[in-house]
């Protein structure tokens, strides 16, 4: 009867429990880190079967796990907001983007009953720094719980060659000098990583680090050294190289082994496609072999920066890894990577410039943030190529190449297709993530990464916070997945900008600007996908299964009052 009475407890106990399980001792609360990266695509690391050469985070996911369906909320800001306090975007204030709206869901900023991951990690101990990318406005990381921060507070983008666009806090703090010509954003964040590091082993007390890269939102620029070798590459165009991606995709059991290439994704812009007379009859991205030889050449150049800038992070990463071995340190941490959106096709269907005049004498801590369409694209030939991605130059890779980052998904950032939602996500802990290398096909959201943190700190979440009450947890902890365990199929609700979704178990409701004021639109046209068998969202079930998509719509009514998608502007 007492070995009965074992059993049942020892079934009963909590993961973090099981996480100890087979060891001769208990372990001590893990360091964490998070690595987002910006508008990196669904595809573009080569673990996730890209191209492009990314070692270090590619020997994270052979010790690790990667997951296969993990979402984030469409946009920087709103992922942000989620990820920081594990809250869907809309409950955390911040539904759209950072700004001064008056509804629940669109304030564009933090809101009171909101608690960020260093503010509910501190009573267990945790020291939290944070570099790169804040952008969910005032007031900035000191005051929501962070010791240290170097990055830039306002805006979405930064030149990556001037340093004037970052900002040190607490003010006086050290900070790092750069020689003329030196600087270059990815080293600079991880430079002052690697020094709050330091900072936190002087305490010896576990510690957070958020370490939110610019890397490789637009204007892509890189190391000139770095791009040339991927020319060669890119010029062979994103037709041959989408389906390569996807074979290896397939080999590394990352989508079904009968999966067919679906179509090139649809052009983002369709006014400004047909200005630029690059819009094909059936709306989808060109082909690459209709396009001229001068073309050619400027977007294979564009894209070889895009990669050089992905390599450049990869190699960033790698030195944070490194920090972590030579202190000991790396056994016992648990390090996420994963994406804020899927890859950038804003808004120029070859890619745009921005105008390098408007953004001389930068505002410290405040970056890059300009109007939406209408941004030139030029044609680079000759030596102007080799000037792309290097001081003075700010350009994006446009939607075809987006469409390569993305491959096999249905469209990009901004919109709730796969495309826009899908990012893909590496967990690396040794101590406790063993027999390295698997997949994960657990359907997962960076919201969860603050539960997963209450959980592995043995911290518990507020109910009120500096005499405020706090919303309860949208997230759920990534620890049963760390162990491979089963969980219940899960309801996750997306919208951004009016293109919404909902995902229940296997079932996708899916539909773009969909949202009114007080709800749905009554012409609001849906679609619905079974996402074991069509994770791609070529196959449109709506018609076929109405009673679903009824049941479906409700529940995204529902969900989107509650999460305070609605009442929307």
């Amino acid at each position: 009867m007492k070995s009965l009475v074992s059993l049942i407890a020892a079934l009963l106990l909590p993961s973090t429990a099981i996480l100890c399980a087979n060891e001769s001792s208990p372990i001590s609360q893990p360091n964490i880190v998070v690595i987002l990266a910006d508008d990196l695509g669904y595809s573009d690391l080569g673990c996730y079967g890209g191209e492009i050469r990314t070692p270090h985070l590619d020997a994270l996911a052979a010790k690790g796990v990667r997951f296969t369906q993990a979402y984030n909320s469409s946009r920087c800001c709103p992922s942000r907001a989620s990820l920081l306090t594990g809250l869907y975007p809309h409950e955390a204030g911040i539904g759209r983007f950072v700004g001064q709206g008056t509804l629940p869901g669109y304030r564009g900023r933090l809101q009171e009953h909101c608690v960020t991951l260093p503010e509910v990690l501190a009573p267990a101990g945790y020291e939290s720094f944070a570099c790169g990318k804040w952008h969910v406005n005032e007031p900035g990381p000191i005051a929501r719980g962070f010791k240290e921060f170097y990055g830039f507070i306002h805006g979405y983008a930064v030149d990556c060659w001037e340093p004037g666009m970052m900002v040190r806090r607490p003010a006086g703090r050290p900070e790092r000098k750069y020689e003329v010509g030196e600087y270059f954003a990815t080293n600079a964040l991880t430079d002052h990583a690697l020094d709050f590091l330091d900072l936190a082993r002087e305490k010896q007390k576990p510690w957070l680090l958020y370490l939110a890269y610019q890397a490789p939102h637009f204007p892509v620029q890189a190391p000139p050294e770095l791009t040339a070798k991927y020319v060669p590459t890119y010029q062979r165009g994103w037709d041959v190289l989408r389906a390569e991606r996807l074979a290896r995709m397939k080999k590394m059991g990352l989508l079904p082994a009968d999966l067919p290439l679906p179509p090139r994704a649809a052009i983002d812009n369709l006014a400004v496609a047909k200005r630029v007379g690059s819009l094909t009859a059936d709306g989808l991205n060109p082909a690459w072999d209709s396009l001229d030889a001068k073309r050619q050449a400027d977007l294979a150049q564009r894209m070889a920066v895009y990669a050089a800038m992905v390599e450049n992070l990869d190699s960033n990463i790698g030195r944070v890894v490194e920090s972590l071995r030579v202190h000991g340190e790396l056994e016992n941490t648990l390090l996420l990577f994963l994406s804020d959106n899927g890859a950038c096709a804003e808004w120029e269907p070859f890619g745009f410039d921005l105008d390098t005049a408007s953004f001389k004498n930068p505002t410290p801590g405040t970056g890059i943030n300009v109007g939406t369409p209408g941004m030139p694209n030029i044609l680079h030939e000759g030596p102007a190529l080799a000037t792309l991605g290097g001081a003075g130059s700010l350009f994006s890779y446009g939607c075809a190449w987006a469409s390569l980052s993305n491959t096999p998904l249905s469209l990009y950032k901004h919109y709730a297709h796969e495309g826009g939602i899908r990012t893909p996500l590496i967990a690396h802990w040794p101590a406790r993530i063993v027999d390295g290398g698997q997949t994960r096909s657990h359907v997962v959201h960076l919201m969860d990464i603050m539960a997963t943190c209450v959980e592995l700190a043995e911290v518990k979440y507020p109910a009120e916070y500096a005499g405020r009450k706090i919303r309860p947890l949208s997230g759920q902890s990534l620890v049963p997945a760390f162990l491979n365990r089963p969980v219940e199929p899960r309801l996750l609700i997306f919208e951004h900008e009016g293109n919404a979704a909902l995902r229940e178990g296997d079932w996708k409701l899916v539909g773009q600007q969909v949202i009114g004021k007080e709800g749905l639109r009554p012409m609001a046209r849906w679609e619905l996908y079974d996402m074991v068998r069509d994770p791609t969202e070529q196959h449109d079930l709506a018609r076929e299964k109405p009673g679903i998509v009824e049941r479906l719509s409700q529940k995204f009514q529902e969900e989107a009052r509650r999460t305070f998608v609605i009442p929307a502007p």
